[in-house]
């Protein structure tokens, strides 16, 4: 099986990123998603950051706000330090469900969708990893234009993760994005024929398929050992 790691940075055009991936009808894991699903009343996530922040950070039907959490973390780095913290072992028990029901379904490739996926080393368990990159002046105002936010809150939230810029220092495949839409369509052509090449061996053994290619040659393995050794044991 083939993790490819997908990534970038705020405003960068991930996510269409993604959903292109998933036109193309590669299966997505979005840790995005999975942080929502952590996040939902009563879960244990819940419970862990509700404790840290306080009743403040709920709206009425007792949801977390997450603009509201979003505003603090994003102003304060011990704070958003904390709820990484909090969250790491909700997030990464999700993503591993998820990734393995994938696996039971015969996915060959899947796509690994993590904002933060140099910050929380999952890196080591993508390749190739994708970042999709864009210029600091072009993310900042399509931040700013996308959430009619203002130049010090956008910067607030670019300067929270890491730089596009060393990003695309530990990625195999780079797309930039400062373009048009279509102009991103035409690069995803080469990043699909890409990551939907044969399997290396490797991968191949790491899919159901060449596990259960494993399984049946142990078996047959085992019984042909029987079948000589019932037979040495005649004679």
């Amino acid at each position: 099986m083939r993790i490819v790691g997908l990534t970038g940075g705020i405003s960068s055009g991930k996510s269409t990123v993604s959903n292109l991936f998933k036109a193309h009808d590669i299966p997505v894991v979005d840790a995005d998603l999975v942080a929502r699903d952590v996040l939902k009343k009563g879960t244990g996530g819940w419970k862990k950051v509700v404790s840290a922040f306080g009743q403040g950070i709920l709206q009425p039907d007792g949801e977390v706000d997450r603009p509201k959490l979003g505003q603090i973390v994003f102003s304060n780095p011990e704070k958003r330090l904390l709820l990484n913290r909090l969250l790491a072992p909700y997030i990464s028990s999700g993503i591993f469900w998820a990734i393995l029901k994938l696996w039971l379904k015969g996915f060959k490739v899947i796509v690994l969708d993590v904002p933060l996926l140099f910050e929380a080393k999952m890196d080591r368990w993508t390749k190739p990893i994708i970042v999709v990159w864009v210029d600091p002046e072009t993310q900042l105002q399509r931040l700013m234009s996308r959430d009619r936010t203002s130049e010090d809150d956008a910067r607030n939230r670019i300067n929270a993760q890491m730089s596009l810029d060393l990003k695309r220092t530990k990625a195999e495949i780079v797309i930039d994005n400062t373009g048009s839409q279509e102009d991103l369509k035409e690069k995803f052509k080469s990043v699909l024929f890409e990551v939907t090449k044969p399997l290396t061996w490797t991968e191949f053994w790491l899919s159901r398929q060449g596990a259960s290619s494993a399984l049946v040659s142990i078996i047959v393995g085992v019984l042909m050992f029987r079948k000589v050794y019932n037979s040495d044991s005649k004679l």
